[in-house]
């Protein structure tokens, strides 16, 4: 992570540049193995299921269901200090079985998303350095 303007920012690899690029797009793209067709995600140089090298970003849906989150109430991170609270969740993806995004929540108030809350992605831009990929809700149901 870089600190350019306070906020930590992600700092892209020749492994993560097509990710970043694909966010750029407005698109979600995540890895995906051409020997098991598996997607793979965080990025990695072999697939974990077969062992395979050839992973190539392929754009997904980016729609899914919260299978986890947090409330950040009182943040000590650089770059975050004022921004609480805010909510982050892990979103497993509709693509794959155990596939799972990491991001914020946007459209609802901070505080607890029940499991299985439908979401999908959006992108919210990080000054000086571009779009990064959240979350919101699926519909604007915002009932807890």
């Amino acid at each position: 992570m870089d600190a350019r303007g306070g906020r930590p920012h992600p700092v892209p690899t020749p492994l993560t540049e097509p990710y970043w690029r694909a966010c750029r797009r407005g698109e979600l793209a995540i890895q995906r193995c051409a020997g098991c067709r598996r997607y793979v995600h965080l990025p990695e140089p072999a697939c974990p299921f077969c062992g395979g090298g050839d992973l190539a970003f392929a754009p997904v849906s980016g729609r899914g269901r919260v299978v986890t989150h947090t409330t950040v109430h009182r943040s000590f991170a650089p770059g975050f200090t004022g921004a609480a609270p805010y909510t982050l969740v892990w979103v497993e993806l509709a693509e794959q079985a155990g596939l799972r995004a990491f991001g914020g929540l946007r459209g609802r108030p901070p505080g607890g998303p029940r499991i299985g809350l439908p979401v999908r992605v959006v992108f919210t831009d990080l000054p000086g350095f571009g779009p990064i990929p959240d979350f919101r809700p699926e519909t604007e149901d915002h009932e807890r």
